[in-house]
């Protein structure tokens, strides 16, 4: 399995990273793609140098995208059309996609949780259009996980896990990691 996180200006490092890291270490194949740059810089000032960027990136290998909140993050990822327009042909394709925080309004705005649940940081619900909200700290409905916030990061990226691999490749990560 192959999973896409994408890092725009002034995005969330716990809930970017934490899902880097919890994946890698289930052994999935992860790249840190960055939408505009190879170096992108967090909502808090700290730089991180991406694996690839949006347009080198072959979707077509990618079995996951995943896009993690901050602002002005979700704005920024938000702005680039190619990315989506990968995130609905995703959609088409009946493809994973995860999202997190703020950023589930994307998938929302872009009418991707059409019929689905999920969940978000609070005041953003609105944003969540057609879909049912679900006051959880993760959900996965369909073929879409979504996580609520910076606290559940963890838990999203071993959701993720567990989704792409197995129950006992999550638990066997998590008690790793005493979460």
């Amino acid at each position: 399995m192959k999973v896409a996180v994408y890092f725009a200006t002034g995005y969330e490092e716990i809930e970017a990273l934490a899902v880097v890291d919890v994946l890698r270490r289930g052994n999935i194949e992860v790249s840190m793609v960055g939408v505009n740059s190879k170096t992108v810089v967090s909502a808090r000032g700290i730089s991180i140098n991406m694996d690839t960027t949006l347009d080198e990136l072959n979707h077509d290998e990618i079995d996951m995208m995943v896009l993690p909140g901050g602002v002005p993050g979700v704005i920024n990822l938000e702005s680039s059309e190619k990315l989506m327009s990968e995130l609905k042909s995703f959609k088409e394709k009946g493809k994973w996609l995860a999202a997190i925080c703020a950023a589930p309004s994307i998938l929302g705005n872009q009418g991707l949780l059409v019929g689905e649940k999920a969940t978000c940081y609070p005041n953003y619900e609105s944003k969540l259009i057609g879909c049912e909200h679900v006051d959880e700290r993760v959900v996965v409905s369909g073929k879409i996980v979504t996580g609520k916030g910076a606290g559940t990061a963890i838990d999203f990226a071993l959701k993720i896990l567990e989704v792409l691999e197995s129950k006992e490749v999550a638990d066997k990560v998590r008690k790793s990691m005493i979460a």
